[in-house]
């Protein structure tokens, strides 16, 4: 195997959803690892995989939706680990979640939970990621059956089991989510998390008394139906991924299926909503 890479400096406008998007498509194309920083992030390929012609298959690369630009340049040997450890800093919740990775010291909060992203989505640092902590920490999950839809690292299910859910699904589309998040939940110590890969096609039949989706809104507005066909009454659905402006053309489709806009958490401009069904 080749010891010299290729790394792409990517620069990207609005960081997110830009971020997680191309990152997503740049993983099925061959690209191995992934840094973010505060202008985008650099993703790695071996020498012998790339091309001149690899984002020709990069769809987020086409459209004029996102503004980005990257520069490319060889380098040799990256150690992953002390990349991954220089770039990755620990969070903390409104003083009761801690989420960090093994490296790091414990805090020793109500709630700690430990990963390793990889190259998966959700370390708790997106501001979707860290409302929908919120939500999950003001919600009694004791016994309740819990869906975490869009699952990333496993985060929001391993959150919602150490608050007494049981059991819970976690799906996510992407393959190295599914991976991470498998790895996550044994880490964790978690025993009643099943994790699927795939979409919500998955959900057919399936009853839950809480859905957690935290992904993009246009993948929101197309399964909405189904996330409100999978709740049993009085179920709450918690959403995120998209902005404050955002919410009027969610809340149009959820009113079609008697799900009530209950709250709403704002941060930096994203928002996570909480709806109750009647």
């Amino acid at each position: 195997m080749s010891n010299t890479y290729i790394a792409y400096n990517f620069t990207v406008s609005p960081l997110q959803p830009t971020t997680e998007i191309l990152i997503a498509e740049l993983g099925y194309v061959g690209f191995e690892s992934f840094v973010e920083n505060e202008n985008g992030f650099i993703a790695y390929i071996q020498k012998e995989d790339d091309s001149e012609t690899i984002l020709n298959e990069i769809y987020v690369l086409q459209g004029d939706e996102f503004e980005i630009s990257y520069t490319k340049e060889e380098i040799e040997q990256v150690n992953w680990n002390s990349e991954w450890e220089k770039n990755f800093n620990p969070i903390q919740v409104d003083d009761l979640v801690s989420i960090r990775a093994p490296f790091h010291p414990n805090p020793n909060l109500k709630y700690d939970i430990v990963i390793e992203p990889k190259m998966s989505f959700g370390t708790g640092h997106h501001e979707t990621t860290h409302m929908m902590v919120q939500h999950i920490l003001k919600l009694d999950l004791q016994g309740k059956k819990v869906l975490d839809m869009g699952c990333g690292t496993g985060i929001l299910a391993i959150l919602a089991e150490m608050k007494g859910a049981n059991p819970l699904d976690a799906i996510d589309i992407d393959a190295w989510c599914y991976e991470n998040s498998l790895e996550n939940v044994e880490r964790n110590n978690c025993k009643h998390i099943s994790v699927c890969e795939g979409d919500a096609s998955l959900l057919i039949n399936k009853k839950y008394d809480v859905i957690i989706a935290n992904i993009n809104r246009n993948i929101l507005l197309n399964d909405i139906k189904i996330y409100a066909d999978c709740l049993n009454d009085n179920g709450v659905l918690l959403l995120s991924g998209f902005y404050e402006e955002d919410i009027p053309i969610i809340d149009v489709e959820t009113s079609k299926y008697s799900l009530k806009l209950e709250e709403f958490i704002e941060r930096n401009n994203w928002v996570a909503l909480k709806y109750l069904k009647s």
